[in-house]
């Protein structure tokens, strides 16, 4: 059976908590226990004497504010499908969590309020779709039941919404008109929007079928170099790490960067166990046939497509700290396992979430703005373009004093 990751992201009260409560409560994924603490709990209670929004607003301080201010993960299965979701925060300034869920999703819902249509919200997550390359995006307008169920309504925000995707190049969109609340086209169609002719949500989850990841070329990053220098393994010399994309097998030429050096493949181990191929995903040791100077961080590839080697990056990021960004800031880039001193050459351009075009960075960049960015590196960085392989084409920056999460990058 295979898992579905989606990521739930709108504005605060659009109805996240709400709607991933009714998936949870209509599937059947609910213990007994957690019903009696949800029953006992609940303030704002449903038909059903539920208050849904409880069940992923699980921080003290979300429920005292009635918000969502980290991702919360929850999991539930149907007898198609696994799921996996991600309740992303509403609030503007928590957008830099919302990143975070939305990187290792295969698809993201974005929640609407019938009552308010688009808004700017929408469009950053919009946006944000777009950068990190989901395939699909699905359109929940929530809260029908406040305008009494009305297609021209929901044809208005669909109207709106599609001149978006658009601009966004987000081609494969599908819109519902539901109620979160009162459970209305979640698991089965309601006879209150007879004039909608799709699926119920839940339907379309289990059914969607997701495209392979076309990640160019084999890429395995080290992460630990295996030396125990002991009497029964005196000579053993194995680089663990993940295959970030492709596969490698025994006897494969490879080239090994930043040093740009070639070797070949004599072993592969899985769990402690010789292999003759390693794929996408799993964690591998490799050995390979000469004796090179090889640390974290280093970059393994096969000769048919070689990554790029670069010390200046065209870099979009979204920025995600405090105090602001100027030309000029010293940071860290780090790539996966690799780690490498970096400074903001220049800010390009950033881009309005309102008008979605690029406009002159004058001044800070501030938090949350999405903006164009030139960086070099103190050592040369080996990568492909996140459209190409989105596993060696982002990365994050780091501030080297306090050791936070500044920005999220993608490298053009």
């Amino acid at each position: 059976m295979d898992i579905l990751r989606f990521i739930t992201a709108g504005s605060v009260d659009d109805g996240k908590s709400t709607l991933i409560g009714r998936l949870l409560y209509d599937s059947k994924s609910i213990l007994q226990d957690q019903l009696e603490v949800l029953e006992k709990h609940s303030k704002n209670k449903n038909e059903d004497g539920v208050d849904l929004a409880l069940l992923t607003d699980g921080l003290r301080s979300e429920r005292e504010q009635g918000i969502t201010i980290d991702v919360a993960y929850r999991y539930f299965s149907t007898a198609k499908r696994k799921f996996i979701i991600a309740d992303a925060p509403g609030h503007v300034q928590y957008t830099r969590n919302m990143i975070t869920g939305a990187s290792n999703s295969d698809l993201m819902v974005i929640l609407i309020d019938a009552r308010k249509g688009v808004i700017e919200q929408t469009r950053r997550h919009s946006i944000i779709a777009s950068l990190l390359k989901l395939k699909k995006v699905v359109v929940a307008i929530n809260k029908m039941d406040m305008v009494d169920y009305s297609e021209e309504v929901f044809e208005s925000i669909k109207s709106d919404y599609s001149k978006i995707a658009d601009n966004l190049d987000l081609h494969d969109v599908s819109y519902f008109p539901i109620s979160a609340l009162k459970g209305d086209n979640i698991v089965s169609l309601s006879s209150k929007t007879e004039w909608y002719k799709g699926n119920a949500l839940l339907e379309y989850l289990e059914q969607v079928t997701l495209d392979e990841e076309l990640n160019s070329g084999s890429r395995f990053q080290v992460q630990y170099v295996i030396r125990p220098q002991t009497e029964e393994l005196h000579d053993y010399r194995g680089y663990a790490g993940q295959i970030l994309s492709g596969k490698f097998q025994k006897g494969d030429k490879i080239q090994i960067f930043p040093a740009v050096s070639s070797s070949e493949i004599t072993a592969i181990e899985i769990n402690g166990k010789e292999v003759e191929e390693a794929f996408e995903g799993q964690p591998a040791v490799i050995h390979i046939a000469d004796d090179l100077d090889i640390g974290r961080g280093d970059l393994f590839a096969t000769e048919e497509q070689l990554p790029i080697i670069e010390k200046d990056l065209e870099v979009l990021l979204c920025w995600l700290d405090q105090k602001s960004l100027q030309p000029g800031n010293k940071y860290l880039l780090q790539q996966n396992s690799r780690l490498v001193k970096t400074v903001v050459k220049a800010v390009d351009y950033k881009i309005n979430v309102n008008t979605l075009v690029q406009e002159q960075a004058d001044g800070e960049i501030k938090l949350n703005e999405i903006v164009k960015v030139t960086l070099r590196t103190a050592q040369p960085l080996a990568y492909d373009s996140f459209i190409n392989n989105k596993r060696t084409g982002s990365a994050i920056l780091v501030d080297e004093t306090s050791n936070s999460t500044v920005a999220a990058c993608i490298i053009q």
